[in-house]
């Protein structure tokens, strides 16, 4: 009877468990959907900007420094983590992806700084003992881009000033709902090539006209785009984590039911046996009367 009501117990337990995940599974569903719409409604901005960059660049020869690569001495990396976790191997496999990229590449950690976005990158960093610069945690589930404008601008800003000589920024990419790809990519200084024109011969060309002038107002359009790219993979990782978390909560969902089944198969087994041993004492002691 003791093991029947302990195997009842851990039923109840696993029960509520599988009411907890089965919710946490659908609230993700939900806040990825919609992750996902911010993370469409912050291209055209980024690629407006883009536009506007093509058209100063191909008007004057800038000799700006997020537009010109130079010996690399130092690396900047800004990497988003989440806060809360409860998302499989989201956070691991990118900071996995960091701490092999810096033994990769750097023989010390005097050649690299670290920015971090999120409370799990930023206790794991820490505890590493890496140079951690610049952070911010507790971001909401819909973050703004105030909420990362300073160490946004922090991370260009010291670019610009040479403090180092390149950024990368590390995310998981959100590719679908199953797949997030760890991802690293060089955001400073700017791939110029994108910024080469595609118009054929005989388009029509756009003309502005800028005001102080296309190198003033190139420097000042230049940061700004920077951090825009900041804030995009934000809301891409962001679309990220809520799928990582929606597949770890279904498959904690999942492996609840099967846990469930088999303690039920063993409590009735149990059961059977009791009752069993019930009638076999039942028996015994009708023929001990006789």
């Amino acid at each position: 009877m003791a093991k029947m009501r302990e195997i009842k117990r851990r039923i109840r337990s696993v029960e509520n468990t599988k009411k907890i995940t089965s919710a946490m599974k659908m609230v993700a569903a939900a806040k990825l959907r919609r992750a996902q719409e911010r993370a469409e409604a912050s291209r055209p901005y980024a690629d407006k900007m883009r536009e506007v960059i093509m058209n100063l660049a191909q008007g004057t020869k800038s000799n700006h420094p997020m537009l010109v690569s130079r010996p690399v001495h130092k690396t900047g990396y800004l990497v988003i983590t989440s806060d809360r976790g409860l998302a499989g191997g989201y956070d691991g496999n990118l900071l996995r992806l960091l701490l092999q990229n810096l033994k990769k590449r750097h023989q010390s950690q005097d050649e690299y700084v670290l920015f971090v976005i999120g409370r799990k990158g930023l206790s794991f960093l820490e505890k590493k003992g890496l140079p951690v610069i610049g952070s911010v945690t507790g971001l909401s589930d819909s973050p703004s881009f105030a909420e990362i404008k300073q160490i946004a601008s922090n991370a260009v800003g010291l670019y610009e000033e040479g403090k180092y000589d390149e950024l990368y920024i590390l995310y998981n990419e959100f590719v679908n709902p199953v797949v997030q790809r760890p991802t690293e990519k060089r955001l400073l200084p700017l791939d110029t090539e994108q910024f080469e024109s595609k118009e054929k011969e005989g388009d029509l060309k756009t003309l502005y006209e800028y005001e102080p002038s296309q190198e003033e107002v190139l420097a000042e359009i230049l940061p700004r785009y920077a951090e825009s790219l900041i804030y995009s993979s934000l809301m891409d990782a962001k679309a990220s984590y809520f799928a990582a978390q929606m597949t770890a909560m279904g498959n904690a969902t999942d492996n609840a039911t099967e846990m469930i089944e088999q303690l039920t198969l063993e409590y009735n087994k149990a059961r059977q046996a009791a009752i069993t041993q019930e009638i076999a004492e039942i028996v015994a002691g009708a023929n001990a009367l006789q």
